[in-house]
């Protein structure tokens, strides 16, 4: 085994370190996936704080303050806190290949090289043991569900996907996501599938181990769950039935049931909302195609058309009461194992305020963030094949409507609405991360703003 050194050298100011990882963390940062400033210079980088979690292996929250850039009706955000973990060695494995961030040239880790520890068993081992067992470490702390017990001995793997977090595999029996982009309180991807387990949904699986820190503010950094292992994702049976030319109703059918299901679920386990305000929804989106159309100027010869769709929600009704939501719901959020569907990443859109993503919102947007999950699958190949997402659309509508008691085609104002906001959304993601990709909510942007569907 590569040889790993003792972190206290110099361990009477806890922010030397930081000085030696300063130069290789600017530089390594903004290439990362769930790095959400990607689009700034970091112009600086602060330690939030440090716990030696192993011998060679550190675990930071640090901050990033960005330069400014423009935007619209306010000022850029200050910055963000993210979670790292990073191995440091004086002689590092040739198997961590590209988790290597580069070797400290100066202060008191001169000389190791530091890297991604999640891309290193023995850390992942030693994190899932920290997970079975309630704990602390420093501002770090362990906690478990007693009536769900966790084996030790599994054997890890990092998930190698596209994501805004990262996660671990255990022995295909138990997935840990650990956030990257950190917030105050309680994150709703161990809200809500605790809260739906207590309530006896069996769509979502139940939280069974969570880290936390308690400085510099409460967060949650890690959840660990069930894994699912003879489950496929709705996006790759979606791209799956394309591919053979199949059909997705009956299955599309199923997953507004199960939808539905989980909605009932929430309005159960969390307190009602505040009566609809559609004006000021439809302000709020107006402001956010505001935004998007100055940073991605394809937007902007739709806005008018767009911003009528908005117009629109202050003549219709208010639709279903705002209750707990998704908030980021789309087919590679829901599982199918066997004839079950299951929802997972409760988390919401990242990018989003914590106190956002946890407050009441209408049902309509889980349900126009998936019908818009049915467009993207029917056109990853050409020729695109729009009936095949409508047919999709039409299904997941009636079999959410054959649970909630609602359906949501009849509340066709609220529905264009948010649809179209998710669609902007989409527009600015792809702009940002996808460039090659924007055709896609492009084309529903045009139908939506032209043609009103």
């Amino acid at each position: 085994m590569p040889k790993t050194a003792p972190l206290r050298p110099r361990a009477a100011r806890r922010t030397e370190p930081m000085a030696s990882l300063d130069g290789l963390l600017r530089e390594w940062l903004p290439r990362q996936r769930w790095f959400a400033g990607k689009d700034r210079p970091v112009a600086e980088l602060g330690l939030l704080s440090m716990t030696e979690l192993f011998p060679g292996c550190l675990h930071l929250l640090v901050h990033t303050g960005h330069g400014p850039v423009p935007a619209p009706g306010g000022a850029p955000p200050a910055g963000d806190c993210y979670q790292l973990l990073l191995g440091v060695r004086e002689q590092p494995s040739p198997r961590l290949g590209r988790a290597v961030i580069g070797q400290v040239q100066e202060g008191p880790l001169a000389g190791r090289t530091v890297y991604d520890a999640l891309h290193d068993p023995r850390t992942a081992q030693l994190l899932l043991e920290r997970l079975r067992r309630p704990g602390k470490a420093g501002p770090l702390r362990f906690e478990c569900d007693p009536a769900r017990p966790v084996p030790g001995g599994l054997v890890p793997r990092l998930l190698d996907a596209e994501q805004s977090n990262s996660s671990l595999i255990y022995g295909d029996e138990f997935i840990l996501k650990l956030f990257r982009r950190i917030q105050p309180g309680i994150n709703p991807d161990l809200e809500v599938p605790d809260a739906l387990a207590r309530q006896g949904c069996g769509r979502v699986p139940a939280p069974v181990a969570w880290m936390r820190t308690t400085h510099p503010y409460g967060a949650t950094l890690g959840v660990l769950q069930p894994f699912l292992h003879d489950a496929a994702d709705g996006w790759t049976l979606s791209l799956d039935a394309l591919a053979a030319g199949d059909d997705f109703t009956v299955q599309a059918h199923e997953l507004g049931q199960a939808m539905a299901d989980v909605h009932l679920a929430l309005a159960s386990a969390f307190p009602a909302g505040p009566p609809g305000e559609n004006g000021r929804t439809a302000a709020a989106m107006t402001e956010r195609l505001t935004a998007a159309a100055h940073c991605v100027p394809a937007l902007q010869p739709f806005v008018p058309g767009l911003r009528a769709a908005f117009a629109a929600l202050t003549t219709c009704d208010s639709g279903p009461p705002a209750q707990r939501i998704h908030g980021d719901l789309h087919l590679g959020q829901v599982l199918r194992a066997g004839r079950d569907w299951f929802v997972i990443d409760f988390e919401g859109e990242p990018s989003r305020p914590l106190a956002e993503r946890r407050s009441a919102h209408s049902p309509v947007r889980d349900i126009a963030g998936m019908l818009r999950s049915f467009d993207y699958a029917a056109r990853q190949r050409r020729p695109w094949r729009p009936e095949w997402a409508r047919r999709c659309r039409e299904a997941f509508c009636a079999g959410y409507a054959d649970r909630a008691g609602w359906d949501p085609r009849k509340k066709h104002g609220l529905l264009r609405a948010y649809e179209t906001d998710r669609a902007v959304y989409e527009v600015l993601y792809e702009a940002r991360h996808r460039p090659d990709w924007l055709p896609v909510p492009m084309a529903a942007i045009e139908r939506l703003a032209v043609r009103g569907d």
